[in-house]
């Protein structure tokens, strides 16, 4: 089994966190949102992880490093494709044809899921769905009485159904979808001036291939500050069974509202925190309360009563402030 992830966008909801690092490598709960998505996919996956391709832009060797960790951490081998233009989905999937044979998976890395169910390896392609309140908001798909996909509906004015697009796909034969990809980009066939993939599905289901669907029980989105921190909460409440607190973090006289996850090395002084706070390595907060954030690495918090928030690596803030959205290298003082 493979996993194509495509990654090269900019980020720009998730700003200023993403002038510095692929929103994708943004800590939830201590792992980078494309780890925990990894790590998903494989627990619903009866085969292993052979290869793992990401698809990047113009990424420094520090972020494909972090990215070759990931994979490897499933045992699998990391391979890496540019997308040097923002031409859609469609294009990015394209830009690993190198590894569209056999069983993939394209898996968008601005989303995570929870589910109960071992993926059909068998069948010809299954779209992970998940039902939502509001289908106009969404892609969603249409099925027949024997639950194969007929139709895929961007964002539809009227109910057609409420089971949304994830933005993951399992192909078991990824030359064919290889196949209808080149067609879109060599006929030239844009909407909106992009490549996408969802009109390579509908050539597929028209010649033939079967889609079926697999109804994820929680979706969860990364796509700004809002909902990665709501995202952080739920992943603490998954693994409040776990040990999440790091036995080098040093916490003295200080309250910790568990879940809360604490990196290594981290320094809780004169506080209450939590819950679902995910502090990362290196990280000292004193005097402080603090509670449904994601503060990274190497920071220094002091005087703060805060949550809703995330804080960056490498940031100094001292001073009463109520809610903060402060990125990489910042220092405030009030």
């Amino acid at each position: 089994m493979k996993i194509i992830i495509p990654m090269a966008g900019m980020g720009k909801r998730m700003r200023p966190h993403t002038l510095t690092i692929p929103k994708p490598l943004i800590p939830i709960a201590g792992k980078p949102i494309v780890q925990r998505l990894v790590e998903e996919i494989a627990g619903v996956s009866k085969e292993s992880i052979e290869e793992i391709a990401f698809i990047i832009g113009d990424f420094n060797q520090e972020v494909i490093t972090k990215l070759e960790e990931v994979a490897g951490k499933t045992g699998a081998k990391a391979r890496f494709f540019t997308q040097e233009k923002a031409l859609g989905t469609a294009h990015a999937v394209l830009c690993a044809e190198a590894m569209l044979d056999g069983k993939i998976i394209v898996a968008f890395a601005d989303t995570l899921f929870k589910a109960d169910f071992t993926l059909d390896c068998a069948a010809d392609a299954i779209v992970w769905v998940s039902r939502v309140n509001d289908p106009s908001a969404f892609g969603v798909i249409k099925m027949n009485e024997d639950q194969i996909v007929t139709d895929f509906v961007e964002k539809p004015k009227t109910f057609v159904s409420d089971l949304a697009i994830i933005g993951i796909y399992y192909f078991n034969d990824g030359a064919q979808l290889k196949k209808e990809l080149q067609y879109l980009v060599d006929n030239d066939m844009k909407v909106n001036g992009e490549f996408q993939l969802t009109d390579a599905l509908e050539n597929m289901k028209n010649h033939g291939t079967r889609f079926r669907t697999a109804t994820v029980t929680e979706w969860l989105d990364c796509g700004n500050k809002n909902a990665t921190v709501f995202t952080n909460q739920r992943i603490l409440e998954y693994h409040k069974n776990e040990p999440l607190i790091s036995p080098d973090a040093i916490i003295q006289n200080s309250v910790i509202i568990e879940p809360c996850y604490i990196g290594e090395h981290a320094e809780i002084r004169n506080s209450v925190i939590g819950p679902y706070l995910s502090i990362g390595n290196n990280t000292k907060i004193n005097n402080s309360l603090i509670k449904n954030s994601i503060i990274q690495s190497n920071t220094i918090i002091e005087g703060l009563n805060i949550e809703n928030s995330m804080v960056g690596n490498f940031v100094e803030i001292k001073g009463e402030i109520a809610e903060v959205n402060i990125g990489d290298f910042t220092s405030i003082q009030k």
